[in-house]
């Protein structure tokens, strides 16, 4: 099928005018479409060239060789010249010859339209009687022939890639709108358009529009776009990519990896291997690598991953010599690993494409080829990820040959063992995997494992060895506490007498267990061991021993922090006899939630360590800790703790402070406290520190108090023991002694003379305090209501020694406003009675007085003040029912 064809030029006057018009159409070409061309066939001669040259001049300007598309999806080829003075002699004339290509139709042969750049069947003038003749086909010219372009390629080596980025980003319809190449020659152009329209996939390179020349640039309407150096300036839009080649190339790096490896084919003189068409970056960069080509990273990791999804339909050989060439083709092919600086993020992600490409691909390889064939690929995979710190690779024994792992050997060793032995790296990371590396290449590790076992213990224990991948291995929220665990040290031996170790958390918890809820609190731990460390613990018994070894020290020092972590984690501590601390950590919920009887889970967890407490106090301590990990036993566990063990045990294992600080931290309602105290002071005489001796001695004293022992002096002794304290004696433990002296005073009333007299005069606020709460409780009022002697005893306790102190006449004044009247106010007539027999007997101006206080009206109010009362009644407003008996204890 023929093409239309159209000629332009300048003519003389004719049936369509003269000047510029169509002077040869072929038939049935619309008008529409002449109108369209005539836009794009134009010709502008360069500003710098002769303005009326001759013939041999002609010869030296630009031919604007143009494939442009039209409206109607159609597209035009043509070829516009220079032709120098038109009919007239006028200067500025030129011929433009255009063939039209409708919608879908290519050029015969399926040529692609550079391909006739200069081709005979272009004419410089109007055919003879206005009539084109013909053209079935183009005939190349000898420009655009294999070793012309390769040369061409090879002159521009520094521009091809930057040139091919710039393409890629044009037809793939990014923010590139044109390319603009600024050359002396338009020939030069086309052979620019040649090597594009090589690389392009084949549609791409028969829908490339491209002019060789145009003084405009900015007004051309196709997508590459010739320039001599004197034409306009393109601009500074950043949709224009300008190259001008009469300049200096830009020596910056193109991070395009198709465009390198088809710049790279080029140069090397191989445009055979675009043969394909398909325009791809993985089969031109497989295709480049077999054929010797060497590539850059980017595009060798392109060739791997493709290699990845087809490599099962490569031939054995092209495979092969793929593998080679992937790894660098040398016998010892991990000798250039590390030499190449690959980049890798905090996380392990490669940030070069290569490392992770290739382990892909051994990935898919190792096993279903030839070892011959994937072996070369292993050692390179596995040397780079050692030395330059990437993520390893599983590897099996069949994965190298006997030659590849001796030479690894030799060569990796250095770095294995410095890997191994990183501080700088989570131990069950990294390090772990280069252990397996160093047992797979026999590489001696054993001087590394002691500190490296020590390293991963603590990462297990602080969760950094168990943290799922891509966090940062912090603990979970409410683990903290327990989480970190310190370094060996501390109660792990023999403790010295009277150090006790402290209490971890201690500050945080509260008394008898009721403090924050704990890992060990049978509570399984963060998560499972990592499945490569239960591997090496199975089967690296150095290792495993170690690492056991490290644990156990660190469990002793921090029960429940690794409690915390370890418990329920499948860490295999029945593998090896010994390390009881450990034991009794793992196995920590052997015995079942810790909320039951905390006694008997204490001695289980002592039959879990293995070993008698006495045999090695220490495990006492680990199960003490584990058990009360955030509060204290209550003073009933105490004793019985000290009463099972002895005291030497808890003396050696450091537990004694803390049954020290469970007696002192008791709340005042515990009544085995008292108990507790006096073993204390029994089995560590000589031995508690000041600060502990007088608090327990006053608990004992309260104890003999409560159960009515015969003793003197109680107030005395009491504020002697508590003045005499080198530190200030805990609240609860004065509280406890001021209620135990106020239940001995109010029920004796009244009170012997002497105690009376010495409480009346402390004028302590605490114990007139307590003195006072016991008697507004409902215990004291329901006796005052049913036993009148009581309350006689009472009126004398209450008035005797005014003036003595100001706080004690506050106190007793309230006494007898506040509980003492409405109690006799209600009394029947016969209590009444009995209450005043009681007074007659003690004297008569008992009697006297208590008639006085009770006589309503002024003589009442005047004998309330002679014996205190009233005193506080400014102090403290009235409340409805004050004639009432209180209703509840303590003031209101």
């Amino acid at each position: 099928m023929s093409l239309a064809q159209l000629h332009y030029t300048s003519a003389p006057p004719g049936p369509d005018g003269s000047g510029f018009r169509f002077t040869a159409v072929s038939p049935g070409v619309p008008p529409t479409l002449l109108r369209e061309a005539e836009q794009l066939i134009g010709y502008e001669p360069p500003r710098d060239l002769a303005a009326r040259p001759d013939a041999e001049q002609l010869k030296s300007f630009p031919k604007a060789f143009s494939f442009s598309e039209l409206s109607d999806g159609g597209m035009l080829l043509s070829r516009s010249v220079y032709t120098g003075a038109d009919y007239s002699g006028r200067w500025g004339n030129f011929h433009a010859h255009a063939f039209h290509l409708p919608p879908g139709m290519r050029l015969p042969d399926g040529a692609l339209p550079i391909t006739a750049w200069e081709s005979p069947r272009w004419a410089d003038a109007t055919p003879p009687g206005g009539r084109p003749e013909p053209v079935d086909r183009f005939e190349p010219c000898g420009l655009l022939r294999r070793d012309g372009l390769v040369a061409f390629a090879r002159s521009r080596a520094d521009r091809l890639t930057a040139f091919f980025a710039d393409l890629r980003a044009l037809v793939e319809g990014t923010d590139t709108r044109q390319i603009v190449l600024v050359e002396q020659d338009s020939a030069d152009v086309a052979q620019w358009i040649a090597l594009a329209c090589t690389v392009l996939a084949r549609e791409q390179a028969h829908r490339l529009t491209f002019t060789t020349y145009t003084r405009r640039p900015q007004q051309a309407r196709q997508q590459i776009v010739g320039a001599l150096p004197s034409s306009e300036p393109a601009g500074h839009d950043h949709r224009f990519r300008v190259h001008d080649c009469t300049a200096r190339a830009d020596s910056g790096p193109v991070q395009d990896a198709w465009a390198d490896v088809c710049a790279r084919v080029w140069s090397a003189g191989r445009p055979e291997l675009f043969r394909d068409g398909s325009g791809e970056l993985g089969p031109l960069a497989v295709a480049a690598l077999v054929d010797g080509v060497a590539l850059r990273g980017d595009g060798r990791a392109a060739a791997a991953r493709w290699a990845v999804d087809h490599a099962f339909t490569l031939a054995e050989e092209r495979l092969t010599a793929l593998v080679a060439a992937l790894t660098g083709g040398a016998t010892d092919a991990y000798a250039d690993a590390g030499t190449r600086k690959a980049r890798y993020s905090p996380t392990g992600t490669p940030l070069d494409d290569e490392p992770a490409a290739l382990t892909a691909l051994l990935a898919r390889l190792d096993g279903r080829v030839p070892t011959a064939v994937s072996a070369p690929l292993a050692a390179r995979v596995l040397a780079s990820a050692v030395l330059d710190r990437g993520p390893i690779p599983a590897l099996g024994a069949g994965s190298l040959t006997p030659a590849l792992r001796a030479g690894l050997a030799r060569d990796l060793a250095p770095a294995l063992r410095q890997g191994v032995a990183d501080p700088g790296e989570p131990a069950a990371g990294r390090p772990l995997s280069l252990l397996r590396v160093a047992d797979l290449l026999d590489v001696d590790c054993t001087d590394v494992l002691p500190e490296f076992a020590g390293r991963i213990a603590r990462d297990l224990v602080s969760g950094r060895a168990t943290s799922p991948a891509g966090t940062d291995g912090t603990p979970q929220a409410g683990r903290d506490a327990g989480a970190v665990a310190p370094e060996p040290g501390g109660p792990s031996g023999a403790a010295h007498p009277g150090q006790g170790a402290a209490s971890p958390a201690r500050d945080g918890g509260t008394h008898a267990g009721h403090g924050p809820a704990s890992a060990a609190d049978g509570h399984p731990g963060d998560g499972n061991c990592p499945p490569a460390l239960l591997d090496v613990i199975h089967g690296h018994p150095a290792v495993r021993t170690a690492l056991f070894g490290a644990l156990d020290a660190l469990a002793a020092a921090n029960p429940p922090g690794v409690a915390g972590r370890l418990t329920g984690s499948g860490l295999p501590v029945s593998l090896d006899p010994g390390f009881p601390h450990l034991r009794m950590c793992v196995q920590a919920d052997a015995a079942g939630p810790l909320r039951g009887d905390r006694l008997r889970r204490f001695h289980e967890a002592l039959r879990t360590a293995g070993v008698s407490p006495h045999a090695e106090p220490a495990v006492l301590h680990t199960a003490f800790h584990l058990v009360w990990p955030d509060g204290l036993p209550t003073g009933e566990e105490a004793s019985l703790l000290l009463n099972e063990l002895g005291s030497d045990a808890h003396r050696l294992a450091g537990t004694r402070d803390l049954l020290v600080e469970a007696a002192l931290a008791a709340p005042a309602d515990d009544p085995a406290v008292p108990a507790l105290a006096t073993d204390l002071l029994r089995c560590f005489t000589g031995e508690l520190r000041p600060a502990h001796q007088v608090p327990l001695l006053l608990l004992e004293y309260a104890g003999l108090l409560d159960t009515g022992q015969d003793v003197e002096g109680w107030v005395k002794s009491v504020l002697d023991l508590r003045d005499g304290a080198v530190e200030p004696v805990p609240d609860a433990v004065t509280r406890r002694a001021y209620d135990a002296l106020a239940r001995r005073l109010l029920p004796a009333a009244p009170a012997p003379e002497s105690e009376l007299y010495a409480l009346a005069r402390s004028g302590d606020p605490a114990l007139l305090a307590a003195y006072e709460r016991l008697a507004r409780s409902d215990r004291v009022g329901d006796r005052l209501r049913t036993v009148p002697s009581y309350v006689a005893a009472c009126f004398c306790d209450w008035s005797a020694y005014p003036q003595s102190h100001t706080l004690w006449d506050e106190t007793r004044t309230a006494l007898l406003t506040k509980v003492l009247r409405p109690v006799v106010r209600a009394l029947p007539a016969e209590d009444q009675s009995e209450v005043e027999e009681e007074l007659r007997r003690t004297g008569r101006g008992r009697l006297d007085a208590y008639r006085a206080w009770n006589r309503p009206g002024a003589l009442g109010r005047l004998a309330g003040r002679l014996t205190g009362r009233g005193r506080r009644e400014d102090r403290q407003a009235t409340w409805y029912g004050d004639v009432e008996p209180p209703a509840e204890e303590g003031r209101r």
